[in-house]
């Protein structure tokens, strides 16, 4: 029989990571907590999650399709469960399949798991999810729906938040979070608000709000989270004058690009030549039809902010970088290191040496200042809260 220790013998709260990734995750909840395991399907991911995370075992991260992990390969009673499960088929770059979409249907074997710890009494008390705003809009709002009746039948609270990765790092990334505390859980009645409240409960996520059926509103929280701080750094600040993955795109090269913009983009890079100070601005390549017929644009925005990250699946997802001092225009792929640094890892975070590996890794994965923000306002309280209880209890 599995002896399994009041939420294990460690003070540190612990938690799987499920569709860890590089453990981006595990980098935002930071060092007083503790991962007792870690899957993903992408063995390329699961080394760099080793290189980072596990480098002297590997007896957290297991690499492998979710439907085959046994609870007996987790130990212990978690007090979370985190999952980014695969986005593809729920953003509105993807085929539309939703929640029954091969990659996007990874929640329901994920979920399958959280059942089977409910039924061996080890059910996390916290479980959270993480994926792109168009999970709320997927199916006309079934899918959303569908999230949220599997957390109100199996028996959490919960209520989710839009937070865009702008608000603490030079990157527009809004990202849904789903927030699910188990019904014995007390709550501080401080964290819940009795209504929507901006900028986390957006008008979206209240129009999804408004599709889901009666028994899973009756669950619903608003979660009362802070606003942080005014963000302090620009897209700029970023930029690498060196970078090893990627080179400085040639005079001649760099004139294509410019080529390739319309009227209304040169103007911005006309604009930003006359800003006073060093602009970088982040390209897309687009199609688009003028006249009947189609050119290749090069859209460029300059508002301190790189495009959201994507993964590379093919040459238009890869951003591309100008930088403007004056007169001078220089351009080239945005690097390896400036796209962990969108991400908020720190320096010494090791990427994968393949360029599209080390792209693929961070454009899949979740802010990490993020993710702290979420842990410290609204997590960690409920975890310390109720710990507190076991202890008075004890």
């Amino acid at each position: 029989m599995i002896n399994f220790e009041d939420r294990m013998t460690d003070a540190k709260p612990t938690f799987y990571e499920f569709f860890a990734g590089g453990g981006m995750a595990r980098a935002g909840l930071g060092d007083d907590w503790r991962c007792v395991f870690a899957n993903d399907f992408d063995f390329r991911k699961g080394v760099a999650y080793q290189s980072n995370w596990d480098k002297n075992s590997h007896t957290v991260m297991k690499v492998g399709d979710i439907r085959k992990v046994e609870t007996s390969e987790l130990p212990g009673a978690a007090d979370l469960a985190w999952a980014s499960f695969p986005c593809q088929d729920l953003s509105l770059a993807g085929g539309g399949a939703g929640l029954r979409g091969e990659r996007s249907g990874t929640f329901y074997p994920f979920w399958n798991i959280i059942k089977l710890l409910i039924t061996e009494d080890r059910a996390p008390r916290v479980v959270a999810l993480e994926n792109v705003t168009g999970t709320l809009t997927s199916h006309g709002g079934k899918d959303f729906a569908a999230i949220c009746k599997t957390f109100a039948e199996h028996g959490y609270r919960y209520g989710a938040m839009v937070i865009d990765a702008a608000l603490f790092v030079p990157q527009s990334r809004p990202r849904l979070f789903v927030v699910g505390v188990r019904d014995d859980v007390e709550l501080d009645e401080k964290m819940v608000s009795p209504g929507p409240i901006e900028p986390f409960h957006t008008r979206g996520l209240q129009t999804a709000y408004g599709r889901i059926d009666d028994a899973a509103k009756a669950k619903w929280l608003w979660w009362n989270m802070p606003t942080p701080p005014h963000r302090n750094t620009v897209f700029a600040d970023l930029i690498e004058e060196t970078p090893e993955s990627v080179s400085w795109h040639t005079a001649a090269e760099t004139s294509r690009l410019l080529g390739q913009m319309s009227a209304i983009n040169l103007a911005k890079v006309e604009a930003a030549k006359r800003a006073g100070r060093r602009m970088v601005g982040a390209v897309y390549k687009r199609t688009r039809v003028e006249q009947g017929v189609k050119h290749q644009r090069a859209e460029v925005r300059f508002d301190d902010l790189a495009g959201c990250l994507r993964t590379p699946a093919g040459g238009s997802s890869r951003q591309v970088i100008i930088v403007v001092d004056g007169n001078r225009i220089r351009s080239r792929l945005i690097s390896s290191r400036e796209t962990a640094r969108l991400m908020g890892l720190d320096e010494t975070y090791v990427l994968p040496k393949n360029y599209n590996e080390a792209y693929h890794l961070t454009g899949d994965g979740v802010a990490v200042p993020v993710v702290r923000h979420l842990a410290q306002h609204v997590i960690e309280p409920i975890l310390k809260r109720a710990k507190m209880k076991d202890a008075a209890a004890a």
